[in-house]
């Protein structure tokens, strides 16, 4: 017993305005630095720039650490049809809503809860420019790492949580997570 109401969570997820929710399965965060050196590619232009990304965030010991204190999570996406593979307009909407969404009901959970645990997808974009490194966080209490910068194969988590990740051609699903005490 978790002493949490995964369908009324799952409710709240959905009607803050994700496309799918789920209980996440905790024993599916497998740290993996294979995920963090894929970070080091540098291919979002945000790896060494962003104190929520490797290797400002912390290491992957670090962040396994920091996530084992939690016993329960719910997993939220915001599954978007694209009109073609680079359909950059739909990709940047979507994305955009995930993380307003997500912004949302984190603080709608941190009113109800005395310890939560976010993680987001892609990097904190709070700040127009990081200060990372050369002064601390302007937004320590808001900003978020991704599951990725934790390590975790977020694909990989989905499906060991029973929730899918791939909803078909041309689609595209951001994935979040909420861990909680």
């Amino acid at each position: 017993m978790t002493g949490y109401d995964t369908d009324a969570l799952i409710r709240e997820a959905e009607e803050t305005g994700f496309s799918h929710a789920g209980e996440l399965n905790v024993e599916a965060l497998i740290f993996m630095p294979e995920v963090r050196e894929m970070c080091s590619a540098d291919r979002c232009n945000k790896y060494g720039r962003n104190w929520r990304c490797p290797p400002a965030c912390g290491s992957i010991e670090e962040a396994a650490s920091r996530a084992a204190r939690y016993t329960y999570g719910l997993l939220v996406q915001t599954v978007a049809q694209m009109d073609d593979d680079f359909d950059y307009e739909t990709i940047e909407s979507a994305g955009k809503k995930h993380k307003e969404d997500f912004a949302v009901l984190v603080r709608k959970l941190r009113e109800r809860y005395d310890d939560i645990l976010p993680m987001g997808a892609g990097t904190c974009e709070l700040c127009k420019e990081c200060t990372y490194p050369d002064a601390p966080c302007r937004r320590p209490d808001e900003s978020i790492s991704s599951m990725e910068a934790y390590g975790l194969w977020v694909s990989k988590v989905c499906e060991l949580s029973g929730i899918p990740y791939n909803y078909g051609p041309r689609t595209l699903a951001f994935t979040s997570c909420y861990l909680l005490k």
